[in-house]
């Protein structure tokens, strides 16, 4: 079992701020499915306790090894009230370690769509496609492989709620088996270059690059714009601009490498009703 201190790990808050789909709440605690895995989350006595049976797979994961303290510390220096009121009070929410393939997959699904349909269908879709595998005593699902999505009938994909997106899907999933779509080279590239060959493929725009290169690369110098963070910008930042592009660049300008961490932070706060 992991134990970690939850002042800079809140478990609701980290799983709930629309980075991730793949978990769901049961009794005390939530289980979060990656890949073929899964942990059992809860939080009592000021630490978080996680059971899996592939620990050093979620120590990365929830990125326990970075030091968020030190994170919060320099976002609160940019002097902007809001941005400090909502760093120090979503300071639990951390910037998952997810795997590329899942996160791509993820959100070009996520595109035009809701939470809770986003989560059925990518649930769907791992009944249907995806490996079974045991976890105390119960079966689960993982995410199914680009070979599982290249293969599949599209009767399947739309089954499971994908619409338009079945296209998408299966246009992506033939690039990364064909060798066309390389993760791990897109990976060495500068943020800038990753966002962009990731416009390149099909299904993915302005926001879903965005998406996948902060919460699938892990670039915090990425500030994804929806209409959330498009409310912020008008109302707490007084902003006049339209184009989200130009909306992302205004934050990464304002936050540097820091801008994943703040994104996070304004968007959960603004849902939430706390700005």
């Amino acid at each position: 079992m992991i134990t970690f201190d939850d002042k800079y790990f809140n478990v609701t808050d980290t799983l709930n701020c629309g980075q991730v789909f793949r978990f769901f709440q049961q009794d005390d605690g939530y289980y979060v499915i990656s890949k073929d895995k899964i942990a059992r989350l809860n939080s009592v006595g000021g630490k978080v306790h996680i059971i899996t049976d592939d620990e050093e797979y979620f120590y990365n994961y929830f990125d326990l090894n970075r030091d968020y303290e030190k994170i919060v510390d320099d976002i609160v220096k940019c002097g902007i009230q809001k941005v400090v009121d909502v760093s120090n009070r979503y300071k639990g929410i951390r910037i998952l370690k997810q795997d590329k393939q899942e996160a791509l997959f993820s959100f070009i699904i996520s595109q035009n769509n809701n939470i809770p349909r986003i989560k059925s269908t990518i649930e769907k879709l791992s009944r249907s496609l995806g490996k079974s595998f045991e976890f105390s005593g119960n079966v689960y699902y993982a995410f199914p492989t680009p070979e599982a999505i290249c293969n599949a009938d599209v009767e399947i994909l739309l089954s499971a709620g994908l619409g338009y997106r079945a296209e998408y899907l299966k246009k992506t999933a033939e690039g990364i088996v064909g060798g066309i779509i390389d993760l791990d080279y897109l990976d060495t590239l500068t943020t800038e270059n990753l966002r962009q060959n990731l416009l390149k493929i099909k299904g993915v725009g302005d926001k879903v690059a965005n998406c996948v290169t902060l919460f699938g690369f892990q670039r915090s110098d990425s500030f994804p714009v929806d209409t959330w963070i498009e409310k912020i910008y008008r109302e707490d930042f007084h902003g006049t601009m339209t184009d989200r592009s130009k909306i992302t660049k205004y934050f990464l300008q304002l936050f540097k490498d820091n801008s994943g961490y703040v994104q996070q932070y304004l968007f959960y706060a603004k849902r939430e009703n706390f700005i």
